[in-house]
């Protein structure tokens, strides 16, 4: 596939890596949208954390719009990655399961 392909596999929740890609096992996902109420909500469902809440401040909520992450070789979350121009350009993307 090429690197539109694997956008719009991404868009669709599946997860695409790259067969020249040195990293073994490393592979790409788009986190989607996610809205959290504030920390000091009242409710019991899902909110900002503390540690979240200490950057943003605790009477804001949590409003993140979608972004790529990588799974590295090392099996450690990269949020926010960005592709190079080589990845960009590459004909080698295939889903992964």
């Amino acid at each position: 596939m090429n690197f539109g392909q694997a956008i719009e596999r991404l868009k669709q929740g599946s997860k695409v890596a790259r067969k020249g890609w040195n990293g073994k096992n490393q592979w790409v996902v788009m986190m989607p949208a996610l809205y959290l109420p504030p920390y000091n909500a009242q409710d019991t469902a899902k909110k900002v954390n503390d540690r979240t809440a200490k950057f943003i401040g605790e009477d804001m909520p949590l409003d993140s719009q979608p972004y790529f992450a990588l799974f590295n070789a090392q099996g450690k979350w990269q949020p926010g990655w960005t592709a190079s121009t080589s990845d960009m350009l590459a004909e080698d993307w295939e889903v992964v399961d």
